[in-house]
Protein backbone atom coordinates (compact mmCIF):
# COMPACT_ATOMS: atom_id res chain seq x y z
CA UNK A 1 0.00 0.00 0.00
CA UNK A 2 1.02 3.53 -0.57
CA UNK A 3 0.12 6.10 1.88
CA UNK A 4 0.21 10.20 1.16
CA UNK A 5 -0.30 11.36 4.99
CA UNK A 6 -0.14 15.18 4.61
CA UNK A 7 0.37 15.76 8.49
CA UNK A 8 2.99 16.88 9.47
CA UNK A 9 4.99 14.74 12.04
CA UNK A 10 2.29 11.97 11.72
CA UNK A 11 2.96 8.57 11.48
CA UNK A 12 1.05 5.58 10.27
CA UNK A 13 0.96 2.07 11.20
CA UNK A 14 1.46 0.63 7.88
CA UNK A 15 4.63 1.26 5.84
CA UNK A 16 2.91 4.67 3.93
CA UNK A 17 4.40 7.37 1.49
CA UNK A 18 3.76 10.69 2.91
CA UNK A 19 3.17 14.39 1.82
CA UNK A 20 3.01 16.91 4.33
CA UNK A 21 0.54 19.91 3.32
CA UNK A 22 -1.99 20.87 6.32
CA UNK A 23 -3.73 18.00 7.56
CA UNK A 24 -4.63 15.93 4.51
CA UNK A 25 -3.68 12.39 4.24
CA UNK A 26 -4.02 9.96 0.76
CA UNK A 27 -3.38 6.25 0.65
CA UNK A 28 -3.53 4.84 -1.95
CA UNK A 29 -3.41 0.77 -3.08
CA UNK A 30 -1.31 -0.64 -6.06
CA UNK A 31 -3.06 -0.42 -9.23
CA UNK A 32 -4.62 -3.96 -10.11
CA UNK A 33 -5.93 -4.82 -13.23
CA UNK A 34 -7.80 -1.50 -14.26
CA UNK A 35 -8.02 -0.82 -10.93
CA UNK A 36 -6.79 1.77 -8.41
CA UNK A 37 -8.04 2.09 -4.59
CA UNK A 38 -7.41 4.79 -2.38
CA UNK A 39 -8.92 6.45 1.04
CA UNK A 40 -8.23 10.01 1.31
CA UNK A 41 -9.13 13.05 4.05
CA UNK A 42 -9.29 16.70 2.96
CA UNK A 43 -9.70 19.46 5.61
CA UNK A 44 -10.36 21.67 2.91
CA UNK A 45 -9.98 21.46 -1.02
CA UNK A 46 -8.80 18.05 -2.93
CA UNK A 47 -8.61 18.83 -6.72
CA UNK A 48 -9.10 21.51 -8.85
CA UNK A 49 -11.85 20.89 -12.03
CA UNK A 50 -10.42 17.89 -13.93
CA UNK A 51 -11.78 14.60 -15.95
CA UNK A 52 -10.08 11.35 -16.64
CA UNK A 53 -11.25 8.38 -18.24
CA UNK A 54 -12.26 5.82 -15.89
CA UNK A 55 -15.78 5.90 -13.68
CA UNK A 56 -14.51 6.83 -10.19
CA UNK A 57 -17.16 5.30 -7.78
CA UNK A 58 -16.97 5.62 -4.09
CA UNK A 59 -18.26 6.30 -0.05
CA UNK A 60 -18.16 9.04 1.61
CA UNK A 61 -16.83 7.90 5.08
CA UNK A 62 -17.21 11.46 7.85
CA UNK A 63 -17.99 14.77 6.62
CA UNK A 64 -20.14 16.25 3.66
CA UNK A 65 -17.69 15.78 0.42
CA UNK A 66 -18.71 18.76 -2.40
CA UNK A 67 -18.08 18.23 -5.94
CA UNK A 68 -19.13 20.23 -9.00
CA UNK A 69 -20.71 17.43 -11.91
CA UNK A 70 -22.35 18.32 -14.58
CA UNK A 71 -23.60 21.97 -14.21
CA UNK A 72 -23.98 21.13 -10.42
CA UNK A 73 -22.70 21.40 -6.99
CA UNK A 74 -23.04 17.81 -5.12
CA UNK A 75 -23.03 16.99 -1.75
CA UNK A 76 -21.76 12.91 -0.74
CA UNK A 77 -23.14 12.21 2.70
CA UNK A 78 -22.20 8.85 4.46
CA UNK A 79 -24.26 6.10 3.20
CA UNK A 80 -24.67 6.68 0.17
CA UNK A 81 -22.35 5.74 -3.51
CA UNK A 82 -20.91 8.53 -5.59
CA UNK A 83 -20.41 7.33 -9.28
CA UNK A 84 -18.43 10.00 -11.39
CA UNK A 85 -18.49 9.13 -14.80
CA UNK A 86 -15.76 8.48 -17.29
CA UNK A 87 -14.58 12.17 -18.85
CA UNK A 88 -17.11 14.04 -17.27
CA UNK A 89 -15.25 17.21 -15.54
CA UNK A 90 -15.35 17.46 -11.94
CA UNK A 91 -13.78 18.48 -8.12
CA UNK A 92 -13.42 17.92 -4.82
CA UNK A 93 -13.35 20.17 -1.34
CA UNK A 94 -15.14 19.82 1.74
CA UNK A 95 -18.48 21.22 2.43
CA UNK A 96 -17.88 21.78 5.99
CA UNK A 97 -14.75 22.76 8.32
CA UNK A 98 -14.53 19.71 9.48
CA UNK A 99 -13.33 17.98 6.50
CA UNK A 100 -14.32 15.23 4.77
CA UNK A 101 -12.93 11.35 4.56
CA UNK A 102 -13.55 8.93 1.56
CA UNK A 103 -12.62 5.84 -0.44
CA UNK A 104 -12.35 5.79 -4.04
CA UNK A 105 -12.42 3.10 -7.24
CA UNK A 106 -11.31 3.60 -10.37
CA UNK A 107 -12.23 1.44 -12.80
CA UNK A 108 -10.91 1.17 -17.04
CA UNK A 109 -14.78 1.07 -18.80
CA UNK A 110 -13.18 -1.37 -20.35
CA UNK A 111 -13.11 -3.99 -17.17
CA UNK A 112 -16.84 -3.00 -16.75
CA UNK A 113 -17.19 -3.54 -20.86
CA UNK A 114 -15.77 -7.50 -20.63
CA UNK A 115 -18.59 -7.96 -18.18
CA UNK A 116 -21.18 -6.49 -19.54
CA UNK A 117 -20.06 -7.78 -23.08
CA UNK A 118 -20.44 -5.16 -25.19
CA UNK A 119 -23.61 -3.64 -23.85
CA UNK A 120 -23.74 0.16 -23.45
CA UNK A 121 -21.79 1.58 -20.50
CA UNK A 122 -24.30 2.53 -17.22
CA UNK A 123 -25.02 5.97 -16.54
CA UNK A 124 -25.82 6.96 -12.89
CA UNK A 125 -27.72 10.51 -12.93
CA UNK A 126 -26.48 13.41 -10.40
CA UNK A 127 -23.27 11.15 -9.78
CA UNK A 128 -24.96 9.96 -6.17
CA UNK A 129 -27.08 7.06 -5.27
CA UNK A 130 -28.99 5.94 -2.70
CA UNK A 131 -29.90 2.00 -4.06
CA UNK A 132 -28.50 -0.69 -1.96
CA UNK A 133 -27.75 -2.55 -4.43
CA UNK A 134 -24.53 -0.11 -6.00
CA UNK A 135 -23.59 0.18 -1.86
CA UNK A 136 -24.23 -3.89 -1.60
CA UNK A 137 -21.85 -4.29 -4.92
CA UNK A 138 -19.08 -1.89 -3.71
CA UNK A 139 -18.55 -3.09 -0.43
CA UNK A 140 -15.86 -5.57 -1.01
CA UNK A 141 -13.97 -3.07 -3.58
CA UNK A 142 -14.45 -0.16 -0.39
CA UNK A 143 -12.95 -2.10 1.96
CA UNK A 144 -9.67 -1.26 4.09
CA UNK A 145 -7.11 -0.74 1.24
CA UNK A 146 -3.82 -2.01 3.79
CA UNK A 147 -4.28 -5.02 1.66
CA UNK A 148 -4.04 -6.61 -1.75
CA UNK A 149 -7.61 -8.16 -3.25
CA UNK A 150 -7.23 -11.46 -4.27
CA UNK A 151 -7.41 -11.48 -7.47
CA UNK A 152 -10.81 -13.93 -7.97
CA UNK A 153 -12.11 -11.35 -4.90
CA UNK A 154 -11.47 -8.22 -7.15
CA UNK A 155 -12.97 -10.31 -10.71
CA UNK A 156 -16.31 -11.13 -8.87
CA UNK A 157 -16.55 -8.09 -6.91
CA UNK A 158 -16.29 -5.78 -10.37
CA UNK A 159 -18.89 -8.55 -12.18
CA UNK A 160 -21.17 -7.79 -9.65
CA UNK A 161 -20.85 -3.94 -10.14
CA UNK A 162 -20.88 -3.84 -13.60
CA UNK A 163 -24.57 -5.49 -13.63
CA UNK A 164 -25.53 -3.09 -10.18
CA UNK A 165 -24.32 -0.20 -12.60
CA UNK A 166 -26.46 -1.97 -15.20
CA UNK A 167 -29.52 -2.55 -13.24
CA UNK A 168 -29.56 0.88 -11.32
CA UNK A 169 -29.47 2.73 -14.73
CA UNK A 170 -32.40 1.15 -16.05
CA UNK A 171 -31.53 1.66 -19.47
CA UNK A 172 -30.00 4.80 -19.05
CA UNK A 173 -26.72 4.24 -20.76
CA UNK A 174 -23.58 7.44 -20.84
CA UNK A 175 -24.20 6.74 -24.71
CA UNK A 176 -26.84 5.30 -27.03
CA UNK A 177 -25.44 2.70 -29.15
CA UNK A 178 -26.39 2.47 -32.92
CA UNK A 179 -27.89 -1.04 -34.13
CA UNK A 180 -24.66 -0.76 -36.23
CA UNK A 181 -22.14 -0.86 -33.23
CA UNK A 182 -19.37 -2.58 -33.62
CA UNK A 183 -17.76 -3.99 -30.12
CA UNK A 184 -15.25 -5.84 -31.78
CA UNK A 185 -13.99 -3.27 -33.98
CA UNK A 186 -13.48 -0.59 -31.38
CA UNK A 187 -12.12 -3.60 -29.24
CA UNK A 188 -9.12 -3.60 -32.07
CA UNK A 189 -9.08 0.16 -32.03
CA UNK A 190 -8.23 0.03 -28.47
CA UNK A 191 -5.56 -3.01 -28.80
CA UNK A 192 -3.80 -1.01 -31.09
CA UNK A 193 -3.66 2.61 -29.31
CA UNK A 194 -1.92 0.36 -26.73
CA UNK A 195 0.68 -0.71 -29.21
CA UNK A 196 1.12 2.90 -29.93
CA UNK A 197 2.05 4.52 -26.80
CA UNK A 198 5.37 6.32 -28.46
CA UNK A 199 4.17 7.89 -31.56
CA UNK A 200 1.53 9.94 -33.27
CA UNK A 201 -1.61 7.71 -34.20
CA UNK A 202 -4.08 8.80 -37.08
CA UNK A 203 -8.06 8.02 -37.08
CA UNK A 204 -7.50 6.68 -40.25
CA UNK A 205 -4.58 4.44 -38.73
CA UNK A 206 -7.35 2.94 -36.58
CA UNK A 207 -10.05 2.73 -39.03
CA UNK A 208 -7.48 0.33 -41.08
CA UNK A 209 -6.38 -1.43 -37.81
CA UNK A 210 -10.53 -2.09 -37.04
CA UNK A 211 -12.10 -2.48 -40.39
CA UNK A 212 -14.34 0.22 -39.53
CA UNK A 213 -15.17 3.79 -41.18
CA UNK A 214 -13.65 6.88 -39.09
CA UNK A 215 -16.96 8.33 -38.02
CA UNK A 216 -18.39 5.21 -37.26
CA UNK A 217 -15.50 4.26 -35.46
CA UNK A 218 -15.32 7.14 -33.37
CA UNK A 219 -19.13 7.01 -32.33
CA UNK A 220 -18.64 3.55 -31.71
CA UNK A 221 -15.56 4.10 -29.58
CA UNK A 222 -16.92 6.50 -27.47
CA UNK A 223 -19.95 4.57 -26.91
CA UNK A 224 -18.02 1.26 -25.50
CA UNK A 225 -15.21 3.12 -24.11
CA UNK A 226 -16.63 6.59 -22.76
CA UNK A 227 -14.01 8.67 -24.09
CA UNK A 228 -12.47 9.48 -27.46
CA UNK A 229 -9.49 7.54 -29.18
CA UNK A 230 -7.23 10.65 -28.79
CA UNK A 231 -8.40 11.09 -25.50
CA UNK A 232 -8.09 7.65 -24.27
CA UNK A 233 -4.22 7.48 -25.63
CA UNK A 234 -3.80 10.50 -23.89
CA UNK A 235 -4.53 9.03 -20.78
CA UNK A 236 -2.80 5.83 -21.10
CA UNK A 237 0.29 7.61 -22.20
CA UNK A 238 -0.47 9.41 -18.37
CA UNK A 239 -0.29 6.23 -16.92
CA UNK A 240 3.03 5.18 -18.55
CA UNK A 241 4.35 8.56 -17.16
CA UNK A 242 3.21 8.50 -13.97
CA UNK A 243 4.48 4.81 -13.71
CA UNK A 244 8.10 6.15 -14.98
CA UNK A 245 8.41 8.81 -12.17
CA UNK A 246 7.42 6.68 -9.66
CA UNK A 247 10.71 4.75 -11.04
CA UNK A 248 12.39 8.20 -10.30
CA UNK A 249 12.69 9.27 -13.98
CA UNK A 250 12.84 13.42 -14.57
CA UNK A 251 10.27 14.37 -15.87
CA UNK A 252 11.42 15.82 -18.78
CA UNK A 253 12.12 12.32 -19.99
CA UNK A 254 9.13 11.08 -18.35
CA UNK A 255 7.53 13.01 -21.00
CA UNK A 256 9.60 12.35 -23.91
CA UNK A 257 9.16 8.57 -23.40
CA UNK A 258 5.41 8.47 -23.49
CA UNK A 259 4.88 10.41 -26.70
CA UNK A 260 4.26 13.57 -25.30
CA UNK A 261 6.09 16.85 -27.18
CA UNK A 262 7.62 17.63 -24.14
CA UNK A 263 7.17 18.85 -20.28
CA UNK A 264 5.14 21.25 -20.36
CA UNK A 265 2.70 19.83 -22.71
CA UNK A 266 2.81 16.10 -20.85
CA UNK A 267 1.89 19.03 -17.64
CA UNK A 268 -1.05 20.32 -18.99
CA UNK A 269 -2.60 17.05 -19.69
CA UNK A 270 -1.58 15.98 -16.12
CA UNK A 271 -3.51 18.62 -14.52
CA UNK A 272 -6.70 18.45 -16.66
CA UNK A 273 -6.49 14.89 -15.83
CA UNK A 274 -5.89 14.56 -12.25
CA UNK A 275 -6.72 18.14 -10.65
CA UNK A 276 -2.67 18.52 -9.38
CA UNK A 277 0.46 18.77 -11.31
CA UNK A 278 2.84 16.23 -11.90
CA UNK A 279 5.12 17.60 -9.42
CA UNK A 280 2.70 17.96 -6.78
CA UNK A 281 1.48 14.40 -7.49
CA UNK A 282 4.67 13.24 -7.12
CA UNK A 283 5.68 14.72 -3.82
CA UNK A 284 2.25 13.07 -2.78
CA UNK A 285 3.92 9.86 -2.80
CA UNK A 286 7.60 10.03 -2.19
CA UNK A 287 7.88 12.36 -0.04
CA UNK A 288 8.48 10.19 3.24
CA UNK A 289 11.27 8.15 0.92
CA UNK A 290 13.32 10.77 1.54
Amino acid sequence: MQTVDVTAGSKASTPTHTLARNHDWIRRAPVQDGVERIEAFFQHNGYALHRHDTYAIGRTLAGVQSFHYRRSVRNSLPGGTMVLHPDEVHDGQAGTDEGFRYRMIYVEPAVFQAALGGKPLPFIEGGLSDDPRLAGATEALLQGIDRALDPLEQDDALFDLAHALDAVSAGRPLQRLRPSADFHAAQLARDYLHASLERPVTLDELAAASGRDRWSLSRDFRAFFGTSPHRYLTMRRLDAARQSMLRGMALVDAAAATGFADQSHMTRHFVAAYGVTPSRWLRMLTSNLR
